[in-house]
């Protein structure tokens, strides 16, 4: 598909250290650290679906700080309006003129936290910013800045006062993750030690702007074999016909799966994309996008994904 690439060691040098400086923020996490920044660099967007107070907050707060990027947090509420999000246009009297003030959307990470409990219309707020990069408000566009990476959380939606995210949203989201309860370790430090939200204070950017840049420009020059697209190709029509699933996986699924994988294979060192690579980002990418027919052995997003692994063989 493409020509393997010249790996910028540097950069993959900082990405090592963030992924060192975040475990010790978020303790016993790697792995939701490391699909984290694999969503950021394929220019995805991430959900984090949990109970409350397991880190999900502070594990994005903790990627802006680690990242050196520009960071606004939205509380999603009943009674929040789109302009919350977008902004609002100002009538000012000395000009006779209205202009436009940016809402909290103008950042380079934003944090919509419990999304699923504001309304329909104020979910869609979301819409263009994530898909397209840009706000349109009283018929002008605005471009947000780059990188441009929103973090939802959403609490479960058994819980109250929860609005279900509709599937054309949640497709949106590159990938979708669970932090869960740490183990008893590492449940013990956050006990014994200091609060992990005062050490956001203390961490410093390791990596620059152009180096996340750049690497997110690699990510899609990472080479992918025929037989590595014959195996994502597999994967996908799959979901497509087994009787298991509601509707199997779009194209932009497909494409989801394969920018993820390239991340992923990015950060690993691979010069290129290997089927270990894809295994890994499965269950993230397609656990929120699959809904289980009538089969309660598939209701958890993990069993999802490893149910389709175990179904496809590797070509």
């Amino acid at each position: 598909m493409n020509a393997p690439i010249q790996q910028d060691t540097s950069s993959l040098n900082a990405l090592h250290t963030t992924i060192v400086q975040l475990n010790k923020v978020i303790l016993g996490k790697d792995t939701q650290i490391r699909l984290s920044l694999a969503c950021l660099l394929a220019r995805g967007h991430l959900l984090i679906e949990d109970v409350p107070g397991v880190g999900k907050t502070t594990l994005a707060q903790s990627l802006a700080h680690t990242l050196g990027l520009s960071y606004h947090r939205i509380q999603f509420t009943s009674d929040l309006l789109p302009a919350d999000v977008i902004g609002v246009s100002i009538f000012d009297r000395n000009d006779s003129s209205f202009h436009f003030h940016k809402g909290p959307i103008f950042a380079q990470l934003v944090l919509a936290d419990e999304v699923n409990r504001a309304s329909p219309k104020a979910q869609s707020a979301l819409l263009e910013a994530m898909e397209e990069h840009q706000v349109t408000a009283d018929a002008h566009t605005y471009v947000l800045p780059a990188p441009f990476f929103v973090i939802a959380t959403q609490n479960p939606t058994y819980q109250i006062g929860t609005y279900p995210l509709p599937e054309s949203q949640l497709d949106r989201f590159l990938m979708r993750i669970e932090l869960g309860y740490p183990d008893a370790t590492h449940e013990r430090q956050l006990l014994s030690g200091q609060d992990r939200r005062e050490f956001l204070h203390t961490l410093g950017a390791t990596l620059t702007l152009q180096q996340l840049l750049t690497l997110q420009n690699q990510v899609q020059q990472v080479h992918v074999s025929p037989a590595l697209l014959d195996y994502i190709q597999a994967l996908v029509r799959y979901t497509r016909s087994s009787t298991k699933f509601v509707a199997g996986l779009s194209p932009r699924a497909a494409l989801a799966l394969l920018r993820a994988a390239q991340s992923w294979a990015l950060m690993q060192g691979h010069i290129g994309v290997l089927p270990e690579d894809v295994q890994a980002v499965l269950t993230a990418v397609i656990g929120h996008r699959l809904v289980p027919a009538n089969d309660t052995a598939l209701n958890k997003p993990t069993d999802i994904g490893h149910y389709v692994l175990k179904s496809v063989a590797v070509p």
